[in-house]
């Protein structure tokens, strides 16, 4: 019962994202294409929440799930794993039409065929697992 109100949450995140469109193959299309502002805007939206609740949570010291003060790293020197990393995911993304987040709300929705995605989506996150002690940090 202690999750029940994470698991609303993201239910009702799924329905905005429904809403918004932002699950929608032809708007990451048109974002990829430069042919429309719609998901650039969502995406701003979502960066500017994300800065203002990460200033909430440092000046409030805000407490997780379990009680444990939320810690906030301050970014590391030297930015070229997060080009990288943002470039093949950037690839991912508009080779497939689908982030990690809009994957299980397609699923969802009923499109069975995100699911060759999910699994795709699984076996790479695996695959960084055995890797990641070999990769550049």
């Amino acid at each position: 019962m202690k999750y029940l109100k994470f698991i609303l949450v993201g239910f009702v995140f799924g329905i905005v994202l429904t809403k918004a469109e932002a699950v929608s193959w032809y708007r990451i299309y048109e974002m990829f294409q430069f042919q429309s502002f719609h998901m650039y805007g969502i995406i701003m939206t979502a960066i500017a929440v994300g800065v203002i609740g990460i200033q909430i949570a440092k000046r409030k010291q805000l407490k997780d799930i379990d009680g444990n003060l939320l810690i906030i790293q301050d970014k590391e020197k030297g930015n070229a794993r997060y080009w990288i990393g943002g470039i093949l995911f950037g690839l991912g993304w508009a080779m497939v039409g689908a982030c990690p987040g809009p994957i299980f709300i397609m699923l969802g929705a009923g499109f069975m065929s995100v699911g060759l995605i999910l699994i795709g989506a699984v076996l790479g996150t695996f695959l960084y697992g055995v890797l990641k002690d070999k990769l550049p940090h």
